[in-house]
């Protein structure tokens, strides 16, 4: 009995051991079989989740921002203790006890789901486990992918802390609303960073990682607050909080920025425009798109947000000048059902969804509620309906003609319902008394249809201060100011000059303005000047202030296009440049923002400059990845300095031209204007210079210019080139852009004279003539030219350019004070040494017809 006993009891025991045994092999191979190819779990410790990439201000305000994810990283140390205890509590209460997963939540879930027959379902899921599905294992509910989560999170458990687990669930979990991370939640929800919600804002934070969708703070705001409640019961019942912080923060309402209790976090930013898009587009060609995007780079903008402003309505108010000019209605930018304009609520939620621009300065959206018979009336967004209501009156619609279907023009406009019809969709802007700034009535207003661009950067450092891409950048975002190519022109003229006088040409080089005929592939060319009359023999800066085609061209030959082309190259105007002859008058094409770059150049004595729209960039460490200004400073290493010295700052950057020459035409250019095709155009309080561009047809209209400090440009004309009409002209249209800007930039960054490099001499120069005149001279007429050390101009003797092109005989020339101001044949006799040399007198009034093209070369 007793063997038999103790035979009994040995199998059950072998079996049992067996059994145990068994079941020890199978899981182990279950583990085994499941843990084979699983993702590296030791890779979280280097995780970089996608952050976001900002950029600030010089005065280190946030101005956009860029992302995939809307997620801000914060370490586990910024975490408030407040939100980590929501999250645990909400999530997963035994979190600082378990190591990886939870039995007992894994035995309760199961007993759950038996007793309620698989239609209760409740999630077992640690901290740890989430962490492990969302970073290294996808989303499908399998027991596979459970089985390899426990396996992960039971490894992770003893590579990482508590911590650091917890850091990265609260940096990677997805809250809605495009927020991941809890900060960016803090910033979405309430416009909050972490250590300022309150206890109710945390919880509901907390409440959202279930289902983010179902907990929306408007759309299910009962729902939202039964689980926010729920948060808070279970923060107390684990200790971390008070019952009365509970009973507190249960009663307080769920207020959000969705459901209009807090402004937006966005509406702190000012809206995005064509600077910051700049940035966005070459740093994302730089590092790459998905890299820019989800870096977390702090970027420092090199914009100066006020002259940004005043850069945007200089430009706007040109462009809508000269489409206020054409006079012609293109039709409402949307249109709304008039079925929706019933009530005042309707009406604004149908307008609040229209398409249209909305970051115009002093611009609003309106929508056309009623036509009368004489005024309109309409709804404005963001303004208050008043008794009477707000209307377009009759007068205010007299400028324009209806653009038809087929193109033509309507009759000219005598009441608002000529224009405008009920449900448009259109601009207005509130008119106002210029003496006391009084509301007078409000203005139909359109978004020109002509475009254009403006830039400005220090000619110094190369720190681009303003751009401005276009009217809107809401309304079109191509910025053209860097994307646009456009032919610049007359404003390429300069980079001619610079090449003649790099080359051994002065300032008082006679070039012939007389016709020229260029058999080309296509043809004859016949460039004319844009009078359309010849001015025979002049010097080199009658040719920049007044914009001699013929005199360029002819200069162009002589020093041979493929220096030209060089030089433009080195200035950064082409990449690479044709050396045909038509080029010499800009008809090739490049853009605003390397213009203003190569006359920044001008500007600073010759030395290359790059623009920058960026002065630093951060990595999401801190660490310094991009520094625009490589200057070197020896005396910042130093301990102190004596008083009264500022550190020497020593440039190495390379030298374009001869800063000679860089001043030569500096001063040709400051011609340009006080008496060229500026004139009028430009008031200062400090010396400038600058050049026009007018192409054929004028369609482009250009004008660059620069003090001692700021170079700036701006050109204007359609998309798609066309003429602007007759009048247009760079000196009309865009120099008073220039002059607008640069009247607030000298404000703030001051000016004076350019700088006179050193090894040139001056001397007194007959600006019609090109003869020198005695020491001490003064006029009118008078203007004291630069030279080179040894290179002093001899008195009536004079070098003539004619570009090897012949003279016909008795040309209609234009004599001095005629035609063009300031422009024509010289008065006296003079002598003048022709291409080979020998010596020729000319006679007074001499159209030149009277020298045999011979006797030119």
């Amino acid at each position: 009995m007793i063997r038999f006993t103790i035979g009994f009891f040995g199998a059950i025991f072998t079996a049992v051991t067996l059994g145990i045994f068994a079941v020890a092999v199978a899981v182990g191979g279950i583990l085994y079989m499941y843990s084979r190819d699983l993702p590296d779990h030791e890779a979280l410790a280097n995780y970089q989740p996608p952050t976001i990439s900002r950029i600030y201000s010089r005065e280190g305000m946030i101005v956009d921002e860029f992302a995939t994810e809307r997620r801000l990283f914060v370490p586990a140390e910024e975490i408030p203790d407040l939100v980590a205890h929501a999250f645990v509590s909400a999530e997963d209460r035994n979190f600082y006890e378990h190591g990886g997963y939870d039995p007992r939540a894994i035995a309760a879930a199961f007993v759950e789901a038996v007793r309620s027959r698989g239609r209760d379902v409740r999630g077992a899921s640690t901290i740890t486990q989430q962490v492990m599905k969302n970073f290294l294992l996808d989303g499908s509910r399998t027991v596979e992918r459970k089985v390899r989560e426990i396996i992960l999170a039971a490894r992770i458990e003893t590579a990482l802390s508590k911590e650091r687990i917890l850091e990265l669930y609260l940096n990677e979990i997805f809250l809605g609303q495009n927020s991941y991370g809890v900060a960016a939640a803090a910033q979405t929800y309430f416009n909050a960073n972490l250590e300022d919600l309150t206890l109710e804002q945390a919880a509901y934070l907390a409440a959202l990682p279930q289902a983010p969708s179902n907990f929306h703070p408007v759309r299910d705001y009962e729902r939202a607050v039964s689980r926010r409640n729920y948060v808070l019961r279970e923060m107390f019942e684990n200790g971390y909080i008070t019952r009365a912080e509970m009973e507190r923060a249960t009663a307080a309402p769920l207020e959000t920025v969705q459901g209009g209790h807090i402004e937006p976090f966005r509406t702190a930013m000012p809206p995005r425009n064509y600077f910051t898009d700049e940035i966005r587009r070459q740093l994302s060609a730089q590092y790459g798109e998905d890299e820019f995007f989800t870096g977390g780079y702090s970027v420092r903008a090199t914009m100066d947000e006020s002259l940004q402003v005043v850069a945007e309505r200089a430009l706007r108010r040109a462009l809508e000048r000269f489409d206020r000019e054409q006079g012609v209605w293109r039709g409402a930018v949307d249109t709304i059902d008039p079925a929706r304009l019933t009530d005042e609520d309707s009406w604004r939620a149908a307008l609040a969804e229209a398409e249209i621009a909305r970051d115009i300065e002093g611009w609003s959206a309106a929508v056309v509620l009623e036509v009368g018979q004489n005024a309109a009336r309409i709804g404005i967004e963001g303004v208050e309906e008043d008794e009477d209501g707000h209307f377009i009156p009759a007068e205010d619609v007299t400028w324009a003609r209806p653009l038809r279907e087929d193109g033509s023009r309507g009759p000219q406009a005598r009441v608002a319902g000529d224009l405008l019809s009920v449900g448009d969709v259109v601009h207005v802007r509130a008119m106002t008394r210029d003496s006391d700034g009084s509301f007078l009535r409000w203005t139909l207003r359109q978004v020109p249809e002509v475009q254009g661009a403006f830039m400005a950067m220090d000619v110094n450092t190369g720190r681009v201060l303003a751009m401005q891409g276009g009217f809107s950048y809401q309304q079109s975002s191509f910025n053209r100011a860097t994307q646009a190519t456009r032919q610049p022109g007359s404003s390429f003229k300069p980079f001619v000059y610079a090449a003649a006088l790099d080359s051994g040409y002065s300032p008082n080089t006679i070039v012939i303005d007389a016709p020229i005929e260029v058999q080309t592939p296509e043809g004859v060319w016949r460039p004319q000047n844009a009078s359309n009359q010849f001015y025979g023999p002049s010097p080199l800066r009658t040719g920049i202030e007044l914009s001699r085609n013929l005199m360029t061209v002819r200069l162009a030959q002589d020093v041979g296009m493929e220096t030209v082309a060089r030089y433009a190259e080195r200035f950064g105007v082409y990449d690479d440049m044709q050396p045909f002859l038509a080029n010499s008058l800009g008809s090739q094409e490049t853009t605003l923002y390397r213009m203003v770059a190569a006359y920044a150049m001008f500007a600073n004595g010759g030395e290359r400059v790059e623009p920058t729209l960026v002065d630093r960039i951060q990595d999401r460490w801190g660490n310094t990845v991009y520094r625009h200004d490589q200057r070197l400073c020896p005396d910042c290493q130093l301990a102190s300095l004596q008083p009264g010295m500022a550190p020497a700052i020593v440039s190495n950057r390379e030298r374009v031209i001869d800063p000679i020459t860089a001043y030569q035409l500096t001063s040709m250019m400051q011609g340009v204007v006080t008496r060229g095709t500026a004139a009028g155009r430009i008031d200062l309080p400090v010396p400038s210079a600058g050049k026009t561009g007018t192409t054929n047809d004028a369609r482009d209209v250009w004008y660059v210019g620069f003090t001692s400090t700021i170079a700036a440009g701006c050109y204007i004309g359609y998309d798609t080139p066309r003429p602007l009409g007759s009048g247009a002209s760079g000196g009309g249209m865009c120099a008073p852009v220039f002059n607008e800007f640069m009247q607030e930039a000298v404000r703030e960054y001051g000016g004076g004279p350019f700088a006179v490099p050193e090894g040139g001499v001056f001397f007194p120069i007959d600006r019609y003539s090109g003869q020198r005149l005695p020491d001490g001279a003064q006029g009118p007429d008078v203007v004291y030219e630069l030279f080179r050390e040894g290179e002093e101009p001899y008195f009536g003797i004079l070098s003539i350019i004619d570009g090897g092109w012949g003279m016909g005989s008795d040309l209609p020339l234009v004599s001095r004070g005629e035609g063009e101001a300031g422009d024509g044949a010289v008065d006296a006799d003079q002598t003048v040494t022709t291409s080979t040399g020998e010596a020729a007198r000319v006679p007074s009034q001499s159209g030149f017809g009277t020298l045999s093209s011979g006797g030119l070369y």
